[in-house]
């Protein structure tokens, strides 16, 4: 009567050792199925990345730049006469100035 009580128990064990194992192989091939989830997302957001890098560049391009300020806001570049240096107390005025 004593061993078959043993015998439950270990048989009780052995099937509550299975349910973990059977639980805990579930729970890994979500959390696989979730990482590649987010790696394709990752990697997505890599292209995107660069292509909004790439738009970015070809917005500050100096040319299109210069294009908009002639053209949307007349603005021109100013003639020699009309720009200055200004020297800061700092700087070598001496090697500097022309």
């Amino acid at each position: 009567m004593r061993v078959a009580r043993v015998h439950i128990l270990l048989v009780l064990a052995v099937i509550g050792c299975a349910l973990y194992v059977v639980m805990s192989q579930h729970k890994a091939r979500n959390l696989l199925a979730e990482l590649q989830q987010e790696t394709d997302r990752a990697q997505q957001m890599e292209v995107e990345w660069g292509q909004l890098q790439l738009e970015q560049s070809t917005w500050a391009m100096p040319a299109r730049v210069d294009k908009i300020a002639v053209n949307k806001l007349q603005m021109r570049a100013p003639k020699g006469q009309q720009t200055r240096l200004i020297y800061s107390k700092g700087s070598h005025e001496s090697s500097v100035r022309p």
